[in-house]
């Protein structure tokens, strides 16, 4: 086949984004076609439009805003897209009216679908594994069987899959050098990034967990395990009883942060919650942990970076989610969350709090105050103190109320 065009123009209005947020714009591709690629043209001072596609035969990919251009060929695919020979018949262009301003905005969409398959990229240069730190001196929890360590991770980070700067291997090579025992790589609204994730994180010595953040205007989730996509297009309750069905776990992302906050109703309330933001800076402000008692008793506290490139001034592992579990898999990792095995710390070296069975160690929290499910306080004494747990959420905090470790 020759090289075929279709175009779509207009502007989009404000109405439009009120009536439906969401837009299709449909093409054909013919037999043949070697590769389709799409190129969005708008003022992005004016406003915000999210690009994907939907292929003839399904869901294809999603670069949000971070791009106004991919291609989708046999053997490759620009990332956040799935790769594989475009079949023919009726395919769409995903548009998201993420924001549109009152005067209206102005677009254009040029699908190009060539006979011809394009040269596969030079992938960037894998950067070289970098020296891990020590492990913090944790016991062993002994169970029937075998034993469980506690181990320190991240459960929220992007790469070029989505809004991130950096690859795969450059992400879990910066993790590895952080110390993090794993990983889960949450990018938005896609699985592109899955299949290569066992090999980078062997590369730099990480374990890599599968996962996808589902991300809407008015509220964002993660996915972790290899549930298959997640559609955010279906209402949340969806995502839900898709995450427990494929054998994940699903978490409610940063429910306080700005226009990002969780605003999304459902009717079964997932029990995890990002509560430890990186945007949560000054953690005397205690609106996470009412959020999390109003949320649901038993909620499940968990702690992500949303770590998209250097220079943000976030870091993987601050905060670090750490999880009970038989070893960093990412179906042990999942296991762990599943069963609300859980701790957050501000760093991976930072002060601990960690349960054992019906006690918790207390590590490097000399001086700070223990905060028990009922409400009682009493002062942490030595950096290796052992004291009795009870039943839910305990936490380590300083004398002016700022939280310093969680522990469910």
């Amino acid at each position: 086949m020759n090289r075929e065009v279709a175009v779509h123009r207009g502007r989009w209005s404000l109405t439009d984004r009120l009536d439906a947020i969401l837009r299709e714009l449909p093409f054909e591709v013919a037999p043949g076609a070697a590769r389709v690629t799409v190129e969005l043209e708008y003022d992005r001072a004016q406003g915000v439009l999210d690009l994907g596609c939907e292929g003839a035969d399904g869901y294809r990919g999603w670069s949000g805003g971070a791009r106004d251009r991919f291609t989708v060929a046999e053997r490759w695919a620009t990332p956040g897209y799935l790769p594989g020979a475009p079949e023919p018949g009726t395919w769409q262009v995903l548009l998201r009216l993420h924001r549109v301003p009152p005067e209206g905005l102005e677009y254009t969409v040029r699908v190009t679908t060539h006979g011809a398959a394009p040269p596969e990229p030079a992938p960037r240069p894998a950067p070289p594994a970098r020296e891990r730190p020590p492990r913090r001196d944790l016991p062993e929890l002994r169970a029937e069987g075998g034993g469980l360590r506690w181990y320190a991770g991240d459960l929220h980070a992007h790469t070029v899959h989505s809004d991130g700067s950096l690859t795969i291997d450059e992400l879990a090579s910066l993790a590895a050098g952080e110390g993090l025992d794993f990983l889960a790589v949450t990018d938005h609204n896609t699985t592109s990034h899955h299949p290569h994730l066992p090999a980078a994180g062997a590369r730099h010595g990480i374990e890599l967990v599968p996962g996808q953040e589902v991300t809407r205007d008015d509220g964002h989730a993660n996915v972790f395990g290899d549930t298959g996509f997640v559609d955010f297009r279906r209402p949340a309750d969806d995502w839900y009883r898709a995450a427990r069905e494929g054998g994940g776990v699903m978490s409610v992302n940063h429910p306080l942060s700005g226009d990002c906050a969780w605003r999304l109703p459902v009717e079964d309330r997932p029990r995890h919650a990002e509560l430890w933001h990186s945007s949560w800076t000054d953690r005397r402000w205690g609106a996470p942990l009412s959020w999390a008692r109003a949320w649901r008793t038993d909620t499940v506290a968990l702690g992500g970076s949303d770590f998209h490139r250097p220079g943000e001034g976030k870091t993987p592992g601050a905060p670090t989610t750490w999880v009970l579990a038989e070893d960093p898999s990412p179906a042990a990792v999942v296991a762990a969350l599943a069963a609300g095995r859980t701790a957050v710390s501000a760093g991976p070296r930072a002060p601990l709090l960690l349960r054992y069975g019906t006690e918790l160690l207390a590590r490097d929290a000399d001086g700070l105050v223990l905060v028990r499910p009922d409400g009682t306080r009493a002062v942490v004494r030595g950096d290796r103190a052992t004291v009795a747990a009870g039943t839910g959420p305990h936490r380590l905090e300083t004398y002016e109320n700022e939280v310093i470790a969680l522990c469910q």
